[in-house]
């Protein structure tokens, strides 16, 4: 990993195999295990773990003290604040040997989603599109394109704009009063107009 448009702390360690984009930092006391797949353009924080098979699409931002266990995707765009957790096996028990691909649950978070500082992401659950997690928010199933969830465990308390200002719907629609963006409500969800 000798590549000048890929900057990697000298703290860090990034085993032979990995797949790191052009544009990519990594800071400090870093570990990048072979195969993990990390796009263009992203900041790795300090202290973040991304394991084999980890996907990480272009201009995500993964903030100090992140695992990235097995089985987790993350897609463009996606923001994971500092110390939130990933898991990857429902039901561990340290007796019981359950660390192979089989007993792994998929946990997938989709372009442009948010999950704030100290939130628990419950494995094999999906975070759609835009989706905002708040600060210290347990998600225990998933989670529609562009809604906002907050508390323990997480419930809906609204909807969020592409750009992450809370949207107020009038006869569901919804006109984002920072960027302008409109959006629709129906029983599917939220879509931008």
């Amino acid at each position: 990993m000798n590549d000048s448009k890929i900057f990697i702390h000298p703290s860090s360690f990034v085993d032979e195999g990995a797949q790191i984009g052009d544009g990519t930092k990594i800071w400090h006391f870093c570990h990048i295990f072979p195969n993990a797949q990390i796009g263009q353009n992203c900041k790795i924080g300090q202290n973040v773990v991304v394991h084999s098979t980890v996907k990480i699409g272009n201009n995500a931002k993964i903030q100090n003290n992140v695992s990235l266990y097995d089985g987790v995707i993350l897609e463009d765009d996606v923001f994971c604040g500092p110390s939130c957790v990933f898991t990857n096996i429902f039901n561990p028990r340290s007796a019981v040997s359950r660390n192979s691909a089989e007993f792994y649950r998929k946990t997938l978070v989709q372009k442009g989603a948010t999950i704030g500082a100290n939130a628990t992401i419950v494995c094999g659950v999906i975070i759609g599109r835009y989706a905002f997690i708040g600060a210290g928010t347990v998600v225990t199933k998933d989670v529609g394109d562009y809604e906002l969830i907050y508390g323990v465990p997480g419930k809906r308390g609204g909807w969020m704009c592409e750009c992450g200002e809370k949207l107020e719907f009038l006869r569901n629609r919804a006109v984002c009063k920072d960027c302008r963006r409109e959006y629709r409500k129906d029983k599917k969800g939220v879509q931008k107009i």
